[in-house]
């Protein structure tokens, strides 16, 4: 019986492997459940409760420097007309009161508010409320035997409507806030005015009576708005969660696609010989051109066209160079052609390859190398690939008269290494995996004017993969940046001493019978 491993071991005509069952089905339902209940409508009052209680808890403390404020200058302005003291006494109670309600406040902030909690609070709250509406009430009782009746009478007046106004602002959050608050204030001004039958009294009794009302309205749909805002809140986290969930549906759909990025690699890898014929005949041609070896040519911008096309096709080639490499790698088809060779040689080889390039920029390259270094069992080529794409991206990435450092010698478990540093600008820890990934590219790289392919880092990986080696990266923003090949012990070899001279052997006459 055959079990799937979740691996396609189909032929390269099978991009998609269809046998394998859908694992995301726990997905797909909770999806589906998310989809009927936002469809559903918008949820319940009640569903709001702590978060409603808590943004007026956060209101009021975000406000609490207004209202004793506005008392203060109230009983300024009363003080100075009515040349009474009494209104200060009335200040020093209400701004008590106030201050007892943001204690209040404070408290219910710091304390974890559940569900069950949620009814208390708000009486305790709008019992804070009602408090500072007695207070409003005692301010509403009060008279002034040394001014004009109809003076004062507006002041109260004015002064009630603003109180009202800025508390039907400050607290529209908190339900029943206006009535429970002005209501004392009502109350009192009804009792006063039917006590003096005064016309001035009364109306102004009607008025703010009125208002009230109409504040307790205003507040009301500033509430029911509020909730709204807070439903379409709580909408926007359920699709988000959806989109979270349908992202995890797609780790099928990648799987899938890495399938088929694998059959597009044996499709190049196969389509080595196609793509570098035409090229081979472009950079041929256009060599010959722009050295004018059939004769020269009549118009010189010819012979500039010719060394432009020569230095397209040349980077066109190295770049289809490097995918078709990269592509033969993960296709399993990059064959290695192993012989002794010197890793020595081979760094001060393309050391001097990249000198010319370093020297433009002024960059100094310190070699530091082990001499006596035996041989190791590679493929000359791939390393070679592997050393002058490390050089090149230092050098591509030092500023100008920077350094770079390269180390030659053994490695503790007895293999050998190749390190080159440099002190460019570095990369940042969380691109690492990105310039390690096939066109990768990081921010520096991107902002660069030298930009490559990004396929550097990812061919020198594969190739020390297939020597049985290891790749380290190493960097930090500002710092630089360093590399390190490893090959392993196994692929060094050993000198074996030469034999002691001995006596020769004396070869055995054969006899027949």
């Amino acid at each position: 019986m055959h079990m799937s491993t979740g691996v396609s071991t189909s032929t390269d005509k099978i991009i998609v492997d269809k046998s394998r069952g859908h694992r995301n089905k726990a997905v797909s339902k909770a999806v589906r459940q998310t989809r009927e209940r936002l469809q559903s409508g918008h949820a319940s009052s009640s569903a709001f409760d702590r978060d409603v209680l808590q943004m007026y808890i956060t209101a009021v403390l975000q406000g609490a420097a207004i209202a004793p404020l506005f008392v203060i200058i109230v009983a300024a302005l009363g003080t100075y007309f009515t040349e009474d003291a009494s209104l200060f006494f009335w200040a020093l109670l209400t701004l008590t009161c106030h201050a007892a309600n943001i204690l209040l406040a404070r408290r219910a902030r710091r304390q974890e508010i559940t569900a069950e909690a949620v009814r208390r609070w708000r009486n305790l709250l709008l019992a804070g409320q009602f408090l500072i509406g007695c207070c409003w009430a005692v301010f509403a009782l009060q008279d002034c035997s040394a001014c004009e009746p109809s003076s004062f009478t507006l002041y109260k007046g004015a002064t009630l409507l603003i109180a009202l106004s800025v508390a039907t602002m400050s607290n529209f959050m908190l339900t029943r806030a206006v009535l429970v608050g002005f209501a004392p204030a009502v109350v009192a001004l009804a009792a006063k005015s039917g006590l003096s039958r005064d016309i001035l009294e009364l109306s102004l009794t009607g008025v703010f009576t009125m208002t009230v009302v109409f504040f307790n309205y205003i507040s009301d749909r500033l509430f029911q708005f509020s909730l709204r805002i807070l439903s379409f809140q709580s909408e926007k986290d359920d699709l988000i969660a959806e989109l979270e969930v349908a992202k995890s549906m797609s780790d099928e759909a990648r799987r899938r696609a890495e399938e088929a990025n694998l059959a597009k690699s044996r499709f190049l890898a196969s389509m080595s010989h196609e793509l570098r014929t035409p090229l081979n005949a472009i950079l041929g041609f256009s060599e010959v051109m722009s050295a004018e070896v059939m004769g020269p040519l009549a118009n010189p911008t010819y012979k500039e066209y010719a060394g432009d096309i020569h230095r397209s096709g040349q980077h066109l080639l190295d770049l289809i160079n490097e995918i078709l490499d990269l592509s033969r790698i993960e296709a399993g088809k990059y064959e290695l052609s192993e012989e002794a060779i010197s890793l020595l040689d081979i760094t001060e080889d393309c050391i001097g390859m990249v000198q010319l390039r370093a020297r433009a920029k002024n960059i100094t390259i310190h070699d530091q190398v082990e001499r006596q270094l035996p041989a190791i069992w590679a493929d000359e080529k791939s390393m070679r690939q592997v050393v002058l794409n490390l050089l090149s991206n230092a050098v591509k990435f030092t500023p100008q008269s920077g350094e770079i450092n390269v180390k030659v010698g053994w490695t503790a478990g007895g293999g050998q290494y190749i390190s080159i540093r440099d002190n460019g600008p570095g990369i940042p820890e969380d691109e690492i995996p990105i310039v390690l990934s096939a066109f990768g590219q990081g921010s520096i790289a991107i902002k660069s004017a030298e930009q490559g392919t990004g396929l550097g880092l990812p061919i020198v990986q594969a190739i020390l993969a297939k020597h049985d080696g290891q790749f380290i990266l190493k960097s930090r923003l500002r710092e630089g940046t360093e590399v390190i090949a490893i090959l392993p012990a196994k692929r060094v070899l050993q000198s074996i001493p030469a034999v002691e001279e001995a006596q020769p052997v004396i070869k055995k006459r054969r006899s027949f019978a």
